[in-house]
C-alpha cells in the first residue's frame, strides 16, 4: 500500500495578498509545504498528489514538485471551476473563487486508490501529526470507507493578526467525532476570549479541525454526490464554499462513519495573513535550533 498525501495547494491566497504556498519561510527558500513534505517522507509516506491550480502549474512544479520526484510518487490534479459533477453554463462569469476544500479534495479522485492524508498547503502540522498518521493508516483498508482526523487544541491554531475559519469538533467520551461546525471570524477578543464572528464564546482548550483528514477512496464517490447536492442550491453558486468538513459530517450522519480523532499536541502555525510570515519564520527557526529539522531539508 502506498501512503500517500494530498496537499490542497489550489488556493487565492486573497487575505494574504498573494501565492502563499510559493513563499519562503525557510532558511535555504524552503516554503511551508517543504517542512510538510520533509515530515510526511519521514513518516513513511511514499505518495504525494498536489492539488493545484492550471494557471501557476509550471512555476509550482519548478519550485517545489520536482524536490520530490526523486523521493516519492509525485502526482498533480488541477481543481477547476468548471470540474464539477453537473454542467453549469457560464460559471466563468457566474464565479471566480474556488469550490472550496471539499471540492478540492474530488479534484483528486483520479489519482487516489489508497488511503490518503489530506493536508492544507499553508499550514505547518508537526512531526507529531505525521508519524501519528502513518501509524494509523497502517490499518486502514483501501475498499472500505474509513476515516480519522488529527485534531489540535483551538488555542494553539489562532492568528494573532486577523480571524480564522476552523471546523470545531464535538468528540464523545471514547473520541470518536460526532459533529463539526465549520465556524468563521475566529478570534481573540478584546476580553481574551475566543469568540466566532457571531461573538459566540468558543472553548479555547476544545478540538479542532486543521483539515488534516485520513480518508479512503470509497468516501469520495459519496463526496461527489454530495457537492451535486450543493450545486444544486442556486443560492451556493456565486461565493458559498463546500468545505472538506461538510462532506465528512454528511458521511458520519448519513453513512454511520466511525471517525476517530487523534490529538496533536503541536503548536499551528500558518500564514493566513502576511503579517503572519515573520512568526512563521521565527517558529521555523526555533525548530532547527532544537534539531527538529537541519537547516537545509535537502541535499
Amino acid at each position: 500500500m502506498n501512503k500517500t498525501v494530498v496537499v490542497m495547494a489550489a488556493g487565492l491566497g486573497t487575505r494574504y495578498g498573494g501565492l502563499k504556498q510559493l513563499d519562503i519561510v525557510g532558511p535555504t527558500n524552503e516554503t511551508i509545504i517543504d517542512y510538510s513534505m520533509y515530515d510526511a517522507y519521514k513518516a513513511g509516506f511514499t505518495k504525494v498528489v498536489f492539488i493545484i491550480r492550471e494557471d501557476f502549474k509550471q512555476e509550482f512544479i519548478e519550485k517545489i514538485g520536482s524536490k520530490y520526484e526523486n523521493l516519492m510518487q509525485v502526482n498533480y490534479a488541477n481543481q477547476s471551476l468548471a470540474d464539477t459533477p453537473i454542467i453549469i453554463k457560464d460559471i466563468a462569469n457566474i464565479r471566480t473563487k474556488p469550490w472550496g476544500t471539499g471540492h478540492a479534495l474530488l479534484a483528486a479522485r483520479h489519482v487516489l486508490e489508497d488511503p490518503f492524508l489530506i493536508i492544507n498547503a499553508d499550514d505547518y502540522y508537526g512531526t507529531n501529526a505525521f508519524k501519528a498518521a502513518s501509524d494509523y493508516m497502517e490499518n486502514m483498508k483501501a475498499s472500505q470507507m474509513e476515516a480519522s482526523m488529527i485534531g489540535y487544541t483551538l488555542a494553539n491554531t489562532l492568528s494573532e493578526y486577523g480571524s480564522v475559519a476552523r471546523g470545531i469538533c464535538s468528540i464523545n467520551s471514547e473520541g470518536i467525532l460526532e459533529d463539526i461546525e465549520e465556524t468563521l471570524g475566529i478570534h481573540r477578543n478584546e476580553t481574551g476570549s475566543v469568540v466566532s464572528q457571531e461573538g459566540k464564546i468558543l472553548d479555547e482548550q476544545g478540538m479542532v479541525s486543521m483539515n488534516m483528514w485520513l480518508l479512503t477512496p470509497p468516501c469520495l464517490k459519496l463526496g461527489s454526490s454530495y457537492f451535486e447536492d450543493f450545486l444544486g442550491e442556486e443560492e451556493n453558486l456565486k461565493k458559498k464554499e463546500f468545505y472538506l468538513p461538510t462532506l465528512v459530517k454528511r458521511l458520519i450522519d448519513e453513512q454511520g462513519l466511525v471517525l476517530p480523532v487523534l490529538h496533536s499536541p503541536d503548536q499551528w502555525f500558518g500564514v493566513t495573513y502576511r503579517e503572519d510570515k515573520p512568526i512563521v519564520k521565527s517558529h521555523i527557526k526555533k525548530l532547527i535550533d532544537q534539531n527538529i529539522y537541519p537547516y537545509k531539508l535537502w541535499d
